[in-house]
């Protein structure tokens, strides 16, 4: 059953609750079209101001505001926790920045850091 034009709006047979392809993300509710949301998050890793967001989008800047609030307090809240199971491989790891070539004022900044403990 197609009751908008930006999301497929389907009803649960078992307990007849409609829900779309947002529901339960930090998209549901909001009266944007899906395709204004990725264009904006675009635009935001572009590090672009709110007020040219709304330029290049046409929207009102208590919009653009309001969205860019949302996408980012919703992508800090449903960030995954890490779990690194197993062997894990890094390369090109930078253990201390500064001290290139100096090994020995790494050891004793190691030996400090030991003995404060």
């Amino acid at each position: 059953m197609k009751l908008n034009l930006y999301a497929n709006v389907t009803q649960c047979k078992a307990c007849q609750k409609r829900f779309d392809d947002l529901s339960d993300t930090i998209l549901a509710g909001h009266h944007q079209p899906l395709r204004i949301w990725i264009l904006c998050l675009y635009l935001m890793g572009l590090n672009l101001s709110n007020h040219q967001i709304s330029q290049e989008l046409d929207l009102f800047q208590a919009d653009v505001q309001q969205m860019t609030t949302q996408l980012r307090s919703g992508i800090v809240t449903n960030k995954p926790t890490v779990s690194l199971e197993g062997e894990v491989e890094c390369d090109e790891v930078y253990v201390i920045a500064g001290h290139k070539g100096q090994p020995e004022v790494v050891k004793k900044k190691v030996e400090q850091d030991v003995t404060v403990v």
